[in-house]
């Protein structure tokens, strides 16, 4: 898997699942909702964590620096 995202997506993608990590915890999310939101969560610190998003390759999205040869 070639990289396809740069630190700042990567930043915010982690600070998010944080955040819901943080609601759920807090006992300010529950139910069906608490766990539509921690999937999503947990998808978005996986790809904050190998840098990689399969749907940035699908639509053609690419947010790290090119590298120059």
């Amino acid at each position: 898997m070639k990289k396809n995202m740069g630190s700042a997506d990567r930043i915010i993608r982690t600070v998010i699942a944080l955040v819901i990590a943080g609601l759920y915890f807090g006992g300010i999310i529950s139910g069906t909702l608490a766990i539509v939101l921690a999937v999503i969560a947990g998808v978005f610190l996986l790809t904050s964590l190998v840098s990689f998003c399969p749907l940035y390759k699908i639509f053609g999205i690419q947010t790290c620096k090119v590298e120059t040869a």
